[in-house]
């Protein structure tokens, strides 16, 4: 193994790690793409799916990790807790799996208000309650004072997948139309204003919730799902960059058709952010054929977390692996991949 340790460095412009390499964008994805999927090769790590898809007997499971590093740990809707159980949670949903069971490791830093940790641990149990699923495992250490920032969480999480469901981004092609589940933006700029103790006249909170219920009654609608995604670090539009590039496919946006709170939107304006590339926590994209859009969006409306759902767009045969959007004045422009980082530490 010592001849691996003299290879050299895959090639980057970047000597250290930056932020930005932690926002889900373009970076991010050089330092997997160039670094850790060739190193650590294996089918599912390539599939780059929200979590690894692999045969159990006479079914499949899905298996997926996340790490929770968020600032503050406390925010309008939510905290670090149900935020990591909610996360782990939906990539196995959208997965096309019924989360079943988790582990949570915690590394906690000297000086954490006791009573902090233990809203935390109260809030995790009740987002687990709600998603239907176990905590069964998990690990505990300290880092020394100013070695961390009060507390990390790492949940990992297995699913079964339904029978019959195989959600694949590369399967998409043109003509399949695109979902959104709702609001967009709303996490993002709840974690800014908590942050930069900034009010605004609405109050804007998270929205991390568990997705795995919306899923379900996505999947009953509808066989001819080809992606579920949820649109976190990075936000909307790095998340059908991936789509596309992963199906070589364009996608074609509808500006006015973007569900997008006023109160969010003038806060992006305010702070000069883009709700496109905002994180979310609670929203979910969907591409599925033309034919059953239609039933696909009801049944989305007709569930409390879908209820603002939306078309947003198309796959096309035009501009393959670009997603451009036509604006709300009728021109059309390129929504190309994060490349910075608007908020670090939003997850």
């Amino acid at each position: 193994m010592d001849f691996q340790l003299n290879c050299p460095i895959p090639i980057s412009e970047y000597p250290v790690i930056t932020m930005a390499h932690g926002s889900g964008g373009r970076l991010s994805h050089q330092l997997i793409d160039k670094m850790f999927v060739p190193t650590f090769s294996s089918e599912q790590l390539s599939a780059g799916h929200d979590g690894a898809v692999f045969s159990a007997g006479s079914g499949n499971l899905a298996f997926t990790t996340d790490s929770f590093v968020v600032k503050p740990i406390f925010f309008p809707g939510g905290n670090i807790g149900d935020l990591a159980v909610n996360g782990t949670v939906n990539d196995l949903a959208c997965c096309g799996a019924r989360p079943e069971y988790l582990s949570v490791g915690m590394i906690l830093e000297e000086g954490l208000p006791m009573d902090e940790l233990w809203k935390i641990v109260l809030t995790m149990k009740q987002a687990a309650d709600m998603a239907g699923v176990q905590i069964v495992t998990g690990d505990t250490k300290v880092v020394d004072r100013g070695s961390g920032d009060k507390i990390f969480i790492n949940t990992t999480g297995i699913g079964r997948v339904k029978q019959g469901v195989s959600i694949d981004p590369s399967s998409c092609k043109p003509g399949d139309i695109v979902i959104l589940s709702g609001y967009i933006g709303d996490h993002g700029v709840a974690i800014m204003s908590a942050r930069e103790g900034i009010e605004f006249e609405t109050g804007i909170e998270s929205d991390s919730a568990p997705l795995n219920g919306l899923v379900e009654e996505i999947l009953e609608a509808s066989n001819n799902i080809s992606v579920l995604r949820d649109p976190t670090r990075g936000g909307v539009a790095t998340t059908l960059n991936e789509i596309s590039r992963s199906s070589g496919a364009g996608i074609v946006l509808d500006e006015t058709s973007i569900p997008v709170r006023q109160e969010v939107q003038g806060a992006c304006e305010v702070l000069g952010l883009d709700a496109m590339y905002i994180a979310n926590e609670g929203k979910l994209l969907v591409i599925v054929k033309e034919e059953d859009s239609e039933k696909v969006l009801e049944a989305m409306k007709n569930h409390p977390l879908g209820t603002h759902s939306a078309i947003i767009g198309k796959l096309t045969e035009d501009h393959p692996s670009i997603v451009r959007m036509t604006t709300s004045i009728g021109s059309s422009r390129i929504i190309d991949m994060l490349t910075g980082e608007q908020l670090p530490r939003i997850c």
